[in-house]
C-alpha cells in the first residue's frame, strides 16, 4: 500500500470541521472504482486511491462506479513518535 494512499485515507477520516482547521487542502480526480457508505476508492493512473468517508463528506451528485469525481481531502497527522536525537541532560531544566 502506498503511504500517500494511507496518508489520504486518515486525512479523510478527520471531521470536516477540523479538517478545515488544518488547512491546506488536496485534490484527487479520477473514476470510482467503489463507493460504500466509509470509502471511495479512485483510480488516479495506475495507482488506486482508498479514502475514507464519513457521515459529515459532502457528496454533490450520484456517487456510484465509473463516475469521473474530484475529491477534495486534507493531510492530519494521527499520531507522532519521535526516534533517536539527543536525549535532555540530567539535572538540568
Amino acid at each position: 500500500m502506498k503511504s500517500l494512499r494511507v496518508l489520504a485515507a486518515l486525512a479523510a477520516v478527520t471531521l470536516a470541521t477540523v479538517a478545515t482547521a488544518a488547512g491546506k487542502t488536496y485534490q484527487v480526480t479520477g473514476p470510482v472504482v467503489e463507493a460504500t457508505d466509509t470509502t471511495i476508492v479512485v483510480m488516479k493512473g495506475k495507482d488506486k486511491w482508498e479514502l475514507a468517508r464519513t457521515p459529515e463528506t459532502k457528496v454533490t451528485g450520484e456517487l456510484k462506479k465509473d463516475a469521473k469525481v474530484t475529491i477534495e481531502y486534507t493531510m492530519t497527522a494521527k499520531s507522532v513518535e519521535v526516534k533517536g536525537g539527543e536525549k535532555p541532560a540530567k539535572g538540568k531544566k
